[in-house]
């Protein structure tokens, strides 16, 4: 398997710095990025773009809170499907891309085909939502598990 860290010329520890940081603080300066990577702004910046152009930072975002937004509930589902053929199994992937509540879905091994993540604004609306799944005539069992709390949530990956 290809390893993108090491497509990138001359990737070492201020790279691994600067994503770190990123990672933690998407709006950084980047001034203040260049001061916590120990590096002046100018080739700070030339190396955030080539660390973009290799592909290893895809874009930035906003954490936002999902309950103040009117989205009080997380929950996942456990998707088991009829078929494991690739035009099944893409099938689903292609109908739940299309739902703004399914916020991740991954294929998955053992105990089912796909797991989801989703959020609603309420029992009644989580309710809809797993009835929509199950509905799917490609679907053969659907396991929810609400969260009641998230402890830690962390976006990127170890660096």
């Amino acid at each position: 398997m290809k390893n993108d860290l090491n497509d990138v010329v001359d990737f070492d520890a201020i790279d691994r710095r600067i994503l770190t940081e990123l990672q933690m603080d998407g709006r950084i300066t980047n001034v203040e990025l260049a001061r916590r990577a120990g590096i002046s702004a100018p080739p700070c910046l030339r190396r955030v773009r080539r660390l973009e152009d290799a592909g290893l930072i895809r874009g930035y975002h906003a954490e936002t809170d999902s309950s103040k937004l009117g989205w009080s509930i997380t929950f996942f589902a456990i998707v088991g499907l009829e078929s494991q053929k690739e035009v099944v199994l893409s099938a689903f992937e292609k109908t739940v891309a299309t739902w703004e509540e399914v916020r991740e879905c991954h294929m998955i091994r053992g105990g089912g085909d796909f797991l989801l993540r989703l959020v609603a604004r309420d029992a009644a609306h989580e309710n809809i939502l797993t009835q929509r799944i199950t509905g799917l005539p490609e679907v053969s069992r659907v396991q929810t598990l609400q969260t009641i709390r998230t402890s830690k949530s962390l976006a990127g990956v170890p660096i």
